[in-house]
């Protein structure tokens, strides 16, 4: 049985899990708009992978006797300057997950919640993986800017994940 405080905090916490995948897919449409198919993908991919997490957590909730309670999803930026920025916020993003899923693991130990630390544990080791993957992207990016060829080879990269 989780506390009502870590309730509410998991609730939060799906919310901003549903609202990363709207925000990378809106940042797949708009690389799509550009024609750059391969980011695209890769942030498609990107929301579908917060949407599993924002599941994980629905389960991990409803297994505990809590009760889910989802909010309003706030709505995304919708234009970008180019594909580095992109990716420049995505790694800010993630940073900004890190931080709510420190948070959150904080709060468990606080209250001496240990399932739900060890729940939680999987969640720090994730956003390890996915900030060392922005910080690659945009890594590389601050390497080649937004040079046509090099941009397309960057496409071309990002189009692999997932296989």
């Amino acid at each position: 049985m989780i506390s009502k405080k870590m309730e509410k905090s998991l609730n939060e916490q799906i919310n901003k899990e549903l609202f990363s995948a709207y925000y990378y897919l809106s940042m797949a449409a708009y690389l799509q708009n550009s024609n750059l198919d391969g980011m695209a993908h890769f942030m498609k991919h990107q929301a579908e992978e917060e949407t599993g997490h924002a599941m994980k957590m629905y389960s991990y909730i409803n297994e505990q006797g809590g009760r889910v309670i989802l909010d309003a999803i706030e709505k995304p930026r919708t234009d970008f300057d180019s594909p580095q920025q992109i990716f420049e916020l995505g790694l800010a993003h993630e940073k900004h997950v890190t931080a709510s899923i420190h948070a959150l693991v904080t709060l468990a130990i606080e209250e001496k919640d240990y399932a739900t630390k060890t729940f939680l544990d999987w969640f720090v080791s994730e956003q390890v993986e996915e900030e060392a993957t922005m910080d690659s992207i945009v890594s590389k990016f601050k390497l080649i800017g937004n040079a046509g060829q090099a941009l397309l080879m960057m496409d071309a990269q990002l189009a692999k994940r997932g296989e």
